[in-house]
């Protein structure tokens, strides 16, 4: 695998974008020249490759290190709290993060048979070392950013390989799990869908069991076996990395920001909001704004 190539294509990339709108859908370059803090976001379906430094992610009880050469994939939208390990100015964090399309996946699965992985958990994060099989279109992929037209007409075809070379990758196991419509991942998929939507609302377990099309004990194991939290931590998470976003964004009080994420009581949303992010959300926010308008 020519990973030289790739990082000199990424940073070109970077180059080549800036100020434009996207040059090539779903694709990313991420680069950092230090070590980050814990930073807490959701991530949905996507294929994360480092090229340079390292970095940590989590969910629960799942967490993965990927480093040089690794890379990391998502299949379910999931609230993560992840942190870069390892950059700095001579050796940046590097990484190029592409969105993965779950209609691309299906529509693939509807025309080649491509089979699960038997006795294969149905876990959504996962991590391999990265292989050529699906490198190889990726960076014919980013090449195109230097023929537009080249982009329009070829570069959908490139993207639609890239997922279905993921899908027969050890590494895409996620991907094939979702593929079985009555399986345990495409059922927990039905439900993180309904949590996403509804995050702010008070929810009941035997609901969401029903949309899973679950028994309750049931729906409990394989949500956490899926996701690696328990579905009530889920929306827990939900609301809280979207409380920091608001705390970043605007001037909110902490009980307005409380309310907007569905907590009745302030108090036990600072308690929840100062164990997650290590500082209490007037601080946190504060400091989130003063390092926003520093850049």
């Amino acid at each position: 695998m020519d990973f030289v190539r790739l990082k000199e294509l990424s940073e070109q990339y970077r180059s080549e974008k800036r100020g434009k709108d996207q040059l090539l859908p779903g694709l990313t370059i991420l680069r950092r020249s230090a070590p980050s803090d814990l930073e807490a976001s959701i991530y949905e379906p996507v294929i994360c490759l480092i090229l340079q430094g390292s970095k940590t992610t989590s969910i629960g009880d799942q967490t993965v290190d990927v480093g040089p050469g690794w890379a990391l994939l998502v299949s379910h939208d999931l609230p993560v709290v992840s942190r870069i390990t390892q950059a700095s100015a001579r050796e940046p964090y590097l990484a190029v993060i592409l969105s993965l399309d779950l209609q691309v996946v299906h529509g693939l699965a509807n025309q080649v048979s491509i089979a699960p992985s038997p006795g294969m958990s149905a876990k959504s994060l996962s991590a391999s070392p990265a292989q050529s099989s699906w490198v190889e279109p990726l960076i014919r992929y980013l090449e195109l950013m230097h023929h537009p037209l080249d982009a329009k007409i070829l570069g959908p075809s490139f993207f639609r390989e890239i997922h279905y070379r993921l899908m027969l990758a050890p590494i895409g196991t996620g991907l094939r799990n979702l593929l079985i419509a009555d399986g345990h991942a495409a059922r927990v998929a039905k439900a993180i869908s309904q949590l996403r939507s509804a995050y702010r609302d008070t929810i009941k377990i035997p609901d969401l069991a029903r949309v899973a099309g679950m028994s309750e004990s049931s729906f409990h194991e394989h949500f956490k076996s899926v996701t690696g939290t328990t579905p009530l931590q889920y929306q827990k998470d939900l609301r809280l990395i979207e409380a920091r976003i608001l705390l970043t964004a605007r001037n909110s009080t902490v009980a307005e920001t409380a309310h907007a994420v569905g907590y009745e009581s302030p108090t036990q949303f600072s308690r929840d909001y100062s164990r997650k992010f290590g500082l209490p959300p007037s601080r946190d926010g504060e400091i989130d704004r003063l390092s926003a308008s520093a850049h």
